[in-house]
């Protein structure tokens, strides 16, 4: 059954909660741990015998919500009046021991029918696991609460962002684009160790790989999509690619036909920044019917090649012409495998300017240019 949404007490003045609020502290909750340990000031009750929740379920998992049901004995049960949910982020023990940890959310909610949703971007992060616990609670006249022991332990993890948050994400990138520049190929800058091993073991065609964790936590192609990275950024006053690289000092280039054509899917994958002013935006580049067109067609908006704000293929006079958005900084992703034959390998005049380097770069959760209410 769908019910209102559950949120935090102290978060939403208007949820299903409003009348817990005026009784019962955030403080006085957490006071009350799962082994059953109160203090005499938290306002609970010694305990009486009120079933206790077994054999939980979670479901219908989104980045920022899921559904909670479990299983109770008959005894006592009509007199619980409310729900507590003990929601805490799982430890990781990769975690910076010296971070702040993650304050535990203690959520209340009027004893509804069971399946009920728990929905809060405030407390809920995609693609984050989480360990959760219910009590059932019985409110008496005085405004104590006589709860039940606290249930088993579940762990569940929250999904990635869907279709419709990225296309919140989307939107947001149209905004900043800016105007588009016209250019002609893509490039990939690497070490000369790199297009070595791509001729001596790859037999000259570079391999799509896993895409690393930069960018936004919920976005679906992190550690999950294979692809390969190009720019395609030029010079405002040459109109030719930058002679700097953060990756690398050779450089393989391509003419922009070979990889962006009619014969192929253009998608927005993520939009995001490092704590700096300028802002990257991701799309990937699918053959049309390859294994890596099916897997975005699931989880990406797909952007009309000839018409979109970041990057076009179009034609003029029987030839194909391209353009890319002046303001963010494009990182494409193409999906199949590029032979070396396809473009040459040339050193760069510039540096490698390591600082602009987004390999695992993590998104500024406080920005407002380029996140979501969704959780970042």
């Amino acid at each position: 059954m769908e019910v209102p949404r559950l949120d935090h007490p102290l978060s939403n003045p208007t949820s299903p909660c409003e009348e817990v609020i005026k009784n019962l502290s955030l403080e006085a909750i957490q006071l009350c741990d799962r082994d059953g340990n109160k203090s005499q000031d938290s306002g609970i009750a010694e305990m009486e015998e009120l079933p206790v929740p077994h054999n939980i379920k979670i479901s219908n998992i989104t980045c920022d919500s899921f559904k909670i049901s479990w299983e109770m004995d008959s005894k006592s049960k009509d007199r619980i009046t409310h729900y507590f949910i003990d929601l805490n982020k799982k430890e990781n023990k990769n975690s910076n021991k010296f971070k702040h940890k993650d304050v535990p959310t203690k959520l209340v909610a009027k004893a509804v029918p069971l399946p009920m949703t728990v929905r809060g971007h405030w407390f809920l992060s995609p693609r984050t696991e989480y360990t959760v616990a219910v009590q059932t609670a019985s409110k008496q006249v005085d405004g104590d609460y006589v709860v039940s022991e606290w249930s088993e332990i579940i762990e569940f993890c929250t999904a990635d962002y869907s279709k419709v948050h990225l296309t919140q994400l989307l939107e947001k990138a149209e905004v900043i684009a800016g105007r588009m520049l016209k250019f002609s190929v893509f490039y990939r800058n690497q070490h000369k160790e790199y297009f070595d091993y791509i001729r001596e073991h790859h037999g000259n065609a570079m391999q799509p790989s896993v895409k690393d964790d930069s960018g936004s936590h919920g976005s679906p192609i992190s550690g999950k999509l294979e692809g390969i990275f190009f720019s395609c950024s030029t010079e405002f006053n040459t109109g030719k690619p930058p002679q700097d690289s953060p990756y690398g000092r050779y450089r393989f280039e391509i003419a922009a036909e070979k990889l962006f054509n009619p014969n192929t899917n253009l998608y927005f994958g993520d939009f995001y920044c490092m704590y700096t002013a300028y802002h990257y935006v991701i799309l990937v580049i699918a053959p049309v019917g390859s294994p890596g067109d099916e897997f975005c067609k699931q989880r990406l908006p797909q952007l009309n090649s000839k018409d979109n704000k970041f990057l076009t293929c179009t034609e003029e006079d029987g030839m194909l012409v391209y353009h890319h958005a002046q303001d963010v900084i494009l990182e494409v992703i193409y999906t199949d495998p590029v032979d070396l034959s396809l473009g040459t390998v040339a050193e760069i005049t510039g540096h490698q300017l390591m600082s602009l380097s987004t390999a695992n770069a993590k998104k500024d959760p406080s920005c407002k240019t380029c996140n979501i209410s969704v959780g970042r």
